[in-house]
């Protein structure tokens, strides 16, 4: 297993490059096997679940190539087998390839899906999806086992119970090439969602609506990937760089960003003072002067996300008064409190309820990243302590952020990932 070892206290400057969005490409991977042709993705984040998804490809015999940031795919030799268990549990996003090959041949083994332990993502909603659309959907000891009728999957009007991304990304992807139209109502509408739309629209889908709580879907029998799809840049990854440039830099500049993707978080930012120059398609980040704490209310898009509570909670820490962070989506999701708490810092966490007060400082120490975002934010409060910071589990932060060290390096962050020869690697890393 590995380390990341962060010696603190060294103020940031310069620029980094947002990568493309984790979320879209772990949902782009498995929707790759509905094309008939080959199928190139560009601005492919550089983290482990691309490796673990291409593991996952090559079970089906779907070979690919990935370098540069560029993505090959190609499932033209596809073949219909139970999915591997071991990779499958390694991350949360594996169980897109229940819609993907229920849409592709009409029936699908996949086992539990894993990832990160932030409290119950149930996976009702998909099955009301895909039961709505005609198939059958059994708990077979652990395994997600689904059978479209023989005459094939067929269009349905779908009410998503509660918003949905997983859901709604699943039910489009076994909807495409269900015949008939399938209305989805009250779905999620993350720009994730539109880049899936986007994809899948580019190889011969009728998708519209994507964006909005209704989308509409004319089912086509077959997709044909032609042209190359660039990825949108990563929003929560740019909110993490965004407050650790508040947080720690002298003048940071954070580059491929959409802005209107980040709306929420920025008004927030301005919110506790933050001051930025927000470009077309970058912002830079003046260095900080004193800083007012704020609440959070974390929401479906285009409310707070959820991804981003715990990369702001650090430079929270340095604002005055009280702050409040309640995460409606997954108010479980405080593990990372204790370690803070470790690191010296002034935060509780009552009734679901995250409580913050102004932390003079905070002190290195070794702390554990128990899931992705929350290794972020250990990150960041390990960038501005005093000594040095030993995070463990590190996996967790590399499954999520595209080459973090090199990015950290190229602000001066002295910072290196160091091997624990000690310690067993996590199950779900």
């Amino acid at each position: 297993m590995k380390k990341m070892l962060i010696h603190g206290g060294k103020k940031l400057s310069g620029s980094v490059v947002i990568g493309g969005a984790k979320n879209s490409t772990v949902a782009l991977i498995p929707a790759a096997i509905l094309s008939r042709t080959p199928v190139t993705l560009d601005s492919v984040p550089q983290i482990q679940d691309v490796y673990n998804l291409m593991d996952i490809l090559e079970a089906m015999n779907v070979h690919s190539t990935f370098e540069d940031c560029v993505l090959h795919i190609d499932p033209t030799q596809i073949k219909e087998v139970p999915l591997p268990e071991g990779k499958i549990k390694s991350l949360r996003a594996s169980y897109y390839f229940m819609g993907a090959l229920l849409g592709r041949f009409g029936s699908a083994n996949v086992a539990l899906p894993g990832g990160d332990d932030i409290g119950p993502r149930p996976i009702d909603q998909h099955i009301k999806g895909f039961e709505a659309l005609g198939a059958t959907v059994t708990n077979e000891h652990g395994a997600m086992v689904l059978h479209a009728p023989k005459e094939g999957l067929h269009g349905a009007r779908i009410y998503l119970d509660m918003v949905s991304v997983g859901a709604t990304i699943n039910i489009i992807l076994a909807a495409v090439t269900a015949k008939g139209q399938t209305i989805l109502e009250n779905a999620a509408k993350e720009p994730e969602i539109i880049d899936l739309a986007t994809y899948l629209n580019n190889m011969g889908a009728t998708i519209r609506g994507a964006g909005t709580d209704v989308i509409r879907i004319e089912g086509t029998p077959e997709l044909h990937a032609q042209n190359t799809h660039t990825i949108i840049p990563d929003r929560i990854e740019a909110g993490t760089y965004l407050s650790m440039a508040a947080a720690m830099g002298d003048g940071v500049n954070v580059k491929n960003i959409i802005s209107e993707h980040l709306d929420s978080f920025l008004a927030k930012l301005e919110e506790m003072g933050v001051v930025m120059d927000v470009g077309e398609d970058s912002i830079f980040v003046y260095p900080s002067g004193d800083l007012r704490m704020v609440q959070i209310k974390t929401m479906p898009y285009p409310g707070f996300a959820t991804d981003l509570q715990q990369p702001i909670t650090p430079l929270m820490l340095k604002a005055q008064g009280e702050g409040i962070i309640v995460d409606t989506l997954y108010p479980k999701r405080v593990r990372h409190v204790p370690e803070l708490i470790r690191m010296g810092a002034d935060i509780t966490v009552e009734n679901d309820v995250i409580i913050l007060h102004h932390a003079d400082k905070l002190q290195g120490t070794e702390v554990a990243a128990t899931e992705i975002r929350g290794g972020a934010c250990l990150m960041i409060a390990g960038l501005m302590a005093e000594g040095d910071t030993t995070i463990t589990h590190v996996g967790h932060i590399l499954r999520g952020y595209d080459r973090v060290i090199q990015k950290l390096h190229g602000l001066g962050a002295d910072v290196e990932i160091i091997d624990d020869v000690d310690a067993d690697e996590p199950m779900n890393v």
